[in-house]
């Protein structure tokens, strides 16, 4: 990539190392001097003292100036493993600047946006227009999910396209069906296509919401009534409720008079809720694709155990993520458990980090989020 492959404000990576001191700050040089010729950085060749800076044309020589260095462990630098997020991380506005400024980003979320065909645009519109102008609000179904889906992915694209090859990805809900797509399992497509039968399901069931609880599972417990479920076990004491929304009302006032720590969760459906059980058949009827072999694997948000192949071709399996309750929770401890990870929250804002963060592995040190 030379200076003139990217517009000015599209983010970059830049890394460069050494054997010794000396040996680095030369590396940084000739990183350096590559950008005033306008030239292709030079590949770094492999040491212990490593530096890296994600960083724009504008800024690019300021920030390596500036870019600390670190020494490479013996075993190596750190396994990486991306988390994608779902329903809620969703906001207005998100990431559209940096589909202005990146091409790589850009062209993975036109991909998606072109495989949603006549819908695709009537999506980028909404996402580009402001918050009063857009015919479909973001937190409708009918937005959160395209655009999470384009947005994760496309985050996505651009850390692989800068040389990270995560060990395992692990997507929260819908963001599940993006580390499909990231791994190979299915095409964009394919991965639209399971996205949109989801989504038009989803559609025909009456409005409902999701609701962040400070607490447990087992405490929540007494509260549940009707249609009211445990959506989600995120954490310890992080669990998310969801269901119509007069019974999820019902519920969160009894919750709040008995001063428990809650907050809505920006959804207008009762994802992870029996309420969604009658979009389940119909986003079975909808699956269409043909999965291929994982390029590394994907952890299930639940199972907690890696995708099988069974599983990635199973139109069931796919549409009961409407209904069922996610346990990412257990499914990223079970992840820890395999090892030291550098974890990267790869879509809009810092709902999966902060989760990450009451993980034990990750709060004693032997993980990064």
């Amino acid at each position: 990539m030379t200076a003139a492959d990217i517009t000015p404000g599209a983010a970059r990576l830049l890394r460069w190392a050494g054997a010794d001191p000396a040996g680095e700050r030369a590396a940084r040089a000739r990183v350096a001097d590559a950008l005033r010729a306008g030239a292709r950085p030079p590949r770094p060749v492999p040491g212990p003292l490593r530096g890296a800076v994600v960083t724009t044309a504008a800024r690019a020589l300021d920030d390596l100036a500036a870019a600390p260095v670190r020494r490479v462990p013996p075993g190596g630098p750190r396994p990486v493993a991306l988390l994608l997020p779902g329903q809620g991380s969703q906001h207005h506005g998100m990431a559209t600047g940096l589909y202005r400024e990146e091409p790589v980003f850009r062209a993975a979320v036109d991909q998606v946006l072109e495989a949603w065909e006549s819908e695709g645009e009537a999506i980028r519109a909404d996402w580009f227009a402001a918050r009063a102008e857009a015919a479909v609000p973001i937190d409708d179904a009918r937005r959160a999910q395209p655009l999470l889906f384009a947005v994760d992915y496309g985050l996505g694209r651009l850390l692989l396209s800068w040389g990270v090859t995560p060990t395992e990805v692990l997507g929260h809900s819908a963001g599940e069906v993006v580390a499909a797509a990231l791994a190979g399992v299915f095409t964009v497509t394919e991965a639209v296509a399971v996205v949109r039968g989801r989504v038009r399901a989803a559609a025909a069931v009456p409005p409902g919401g999701m609701l962040a609880v400070s607490a447990s599972p087992d405490e929540l417990a007494p509260y549940l009534s009707g249609q009211v479920a445990v959506a989600a076990v995120n954490a310890v004491r992080r669990t998310m409720l969801a269901g119509p929304s007069d019974e999820l009302a019902a519920v969160a006032a009894r919750l709040a008079r008995d001063g428990m720590t809650l907050r809505p969760v920006a959804a207008t459906s009762p994802f992870h809720s029996p309420a969604m059980e009658p979009a389940v058949a119909a986003a079975e009827r909808a699956f269409d694709a043909r999965p291929r072999p994982a390029r590394f694997p994907v952890r299930s948000g639940y199972t907690g155990r890696p995708l099988t192949a069974r599983e990635a071709g199973s139109a069931r399996f796919w549409a009961r993520q409407l209904a069922d309750t996610v346990h990412f929770g257990p499914a990223l401890a079970a992840l820890l458990d395999g090892g030291d990870r550098l974890l990267v929250e790869c879509g809009p804002g810092r709902v999966l980090s902060s989760l990450a963060l009451r993980q034990p592995a990750v709060g004693a040190g032997g993980a990064r989020s």
